[in-house]
């Protein structure tokens, strides 16, 4: 790869600018204006059509944004026709402002007044080439002939403004921004000032567009930072970034750029635009939310949103996007779901208004997305933190800590083979099918109980074991400390003490008087593991006794000689 081709085409401002570094983060939301609908369209296969456009700018103004660049009227005739659209059925909302673009040429500045008559406010936003490539390359024109454009441009806005009944503010761009040295694009910018003459009431805009991104983040930041410091009427210029991502540095030349005095931002949503696309607004709105920050944009719906994104543009938005991709919460891994389940119950547990979950730096549903849905994701990798998680909070299953780590083990085996990722509700049929009221080869038909002295229970249980079409059928005595005690003992004199720990546990499974009761059991074979079982019924006694019955089944199928001995030991 000959890398001696290349040479770096940025300019470092004339003077060392580097204030922005002594700032730690950004403290309020810039103006936004999304240019979705110009810049984003422009870059589709197949451009929106009038509907898709309007339905699009309708997501526009619900998300927030008071600034949406509608178009390049002069452009097309689909271009033009959105725009009388807008303007004719009144579907501009009176506090927001439509942007159009314009190159500073006579004739395209003034079909963009005709396609703006009738428009109560707008932006116009003017803008010529300025950079060493365009002016040598593509123009060939001086310096001071590219400055003259930029200025009868900007004369001639003022005239038809003038001439027009609307309320129109401008807007320039030095196009190619970041390829131009930073003292001429200082120098074109004020020659439009010095036009425009912008006051405290009718502020000018200039945008400082990374037409094609040449550097790193801090040579744009101190690019922006010199400007802000050198242009003129600046209490009434709004400094305004358009950044692209050619080098994937849009985010970051963006936030580099507003801690540099910037005060406007102009991209999309989820990043689309030319080439590898523009900043992604909602990349940069959440990043300041997630440090307490609002940034004055509503995503609290962003799945909708995106739904509607990749049905009119056509285009997907990556799965690992950040905030946006389906599966940017989602967590795999084992240890990383274990940390993720530890910290919601933390949170809950300590009343906490602050979001600190492990792995998850924003809380997901502030986005609209779902925790047994989009963060708890369970395949092969998963560990028995997250799959208890899953049970617990999608069925209300609270598994004991022994009974997930074996539960794990059986859902990552199922998926392992299967080659695939588990939904909950396969979870739940995994743990259904293999734990709870398993009822062979042993049942228990019928059982009573009747107190005793010294607070004891005694419990008289027929055990039924069926085997090889045969059954056999014992009514065994016992006495316990309680129910499960006494239906325990029994059963092991029956089975000839085929286990020599038990542990247990229960909850309600449902609110109300008559919900169900779940009840989890855990037998431990002399030189082996815990067997779990659980059982799941209307009465917590039942449960309690169809649970220990299920670890006892699941044992026995492993236990062919203990079977056989069932009964024979008086």
């Amino acid at each position: 790869m000959n890398y001696k081709k290349y040479k770096r085409g940025y300019f470092m401002p004339p003077e060392k600018s580097t204030d922005w570094v002594n700032k730690e983060y950004i403290t309020k939301a810039p103006t936004w204006c999304s240019v979705d609908l110009r810049d984003g369209n422009q870059a589709l296969i197949i451009p929106m059509s009038l509907d898709e456009k309007v339905e699009y700018f309708k997501q526009l103004v619900d998300v927030g944004f008071k600034e949406i660049e509608v178009g390049f009227p002069a452009a097309s005739e689909t271009e033009y026709e959105f725009l009388r659209t807008l303007i004719e059925n009144d579907l501009i909302p009176d506090d927001v402002t439509i942007q159009v673009l314009t190159q500073a040429r006579e004739h395209i500045i003034r079909k963009t007044f005709e396609a703006l008559e009738g428009c109560p406010s707008a932006i116009v936003h003017l803008y010529n080439s300025t950079s060493v490539a365009q002016r040598e390359q593509v123009f060939r024109k001086t310096k001071s002939e590219i400055v003259d454009i930029a200025v009868e441009g900007a004369k001639l806005l003022n005239d038809l403004a003038a001439e027009a009944n609307g309320n129109y503010r401008f807007e320039y761009s030095p196009e190619s921004f970041t390829g131009t040295e930073v003292d001429f694009a200082l120098e074109i910018c004020n020659a439009v000032l010095d036009v425009w003459k912008p006051t405290a009431e009718k502020p000018v805009i200039i945008n400082l567009p990374v037409t094609v991104s040449m550097s790193l983040p801090h040579v744009y930041a101190s690019q922006i930072e010199y400007m802000c410091k050198h242009l003129k009427y600046r209490d009434d210029v709004i400094v305004s970034l358009h950044p692209h991502n050619d080098r994937g540095n849009a985010v970051a030349d963006s936030e580099l750029g507003m801690l540099a005095g910037a005060d406007r931002i102009e991209g999309t949503l989820f990043g689309n635009g030319e080439r590898t696309g523009n900043v992604d607004i909602i990349t940069l709105a959440l990043n300041m939310y997630t440090h307490g920050v609002d940034p004055k944009l509503d995503f609290s719906h962003l799945p909708k949103l995106t739904e509607v994104y990749e049905r009119v543009t056509r285009m997907h938005v990556y799965d690992r996007q950040p905030y946006s991709g389906a599966l940017v919460f989602a967590a795999f891994s084992g240890s990383h779901q274990d940390a993720i389940a530890k910290g919601m119950t933390y949170r809950e547990m300590e009343e906490s208004e602050q979001w600190t979950v492990p792995y998850l730096p924003i809380d997901p549903k502030d986005l609209g997305r779902k925790y047994d849905k989009d963060v708890i994701r369970i395949n092969s990798q998963s560990g028995k933190g997250g799959i208890g998680y899953v049970l617990e909070q999608k069925f209300g299953y609270d598994l004991p800590k022994g009974m997930r780590e074996d539960l794990g083990y059986t859902v990552k085996s199922v998926s392992d083979h299967e080659h695939k990722e588990l939904s909950a509700d396969e979870v739940r049929d995994i743990f259904t099918g293999t734990y709870v009221n398993i009822e062979a080869p042993l049942q228990i038909p019928e059982y009573h109980f009747e107190q005793i002295p010294g607070r004891r229970i005694r419990a008289n249980v027929t055990f039924e074991l069926t085997k090889d079409g045969q059954t056999k059928s014992e009514t065994v005595t016992a006495e316990g400390n309680g129910r499960i005690d006494a239906v325990s003992n029994a059963m092991t004199k029956w089975l000839d003490n085929p286990y020599v720990d038990l542990q247990y546990s229960e909850h309600a499974l449902d609110d109300g008087s008559t919900s169900r009761a779940a009840a989890y059991v855990g037998i431990k074979e002399a030189d082996d593991g815990f067997v779990w079982g659980a059982g799941i019924r209307d009465d917590i006694i039942d449960a309690s006794i169809q649970a220990l019955l299920s670890a006892v089944n699941r044992m026995l199928e492993g236990a062919t000689e203990a079977v056989n001995n069932i009964g024979e030991n008086d």
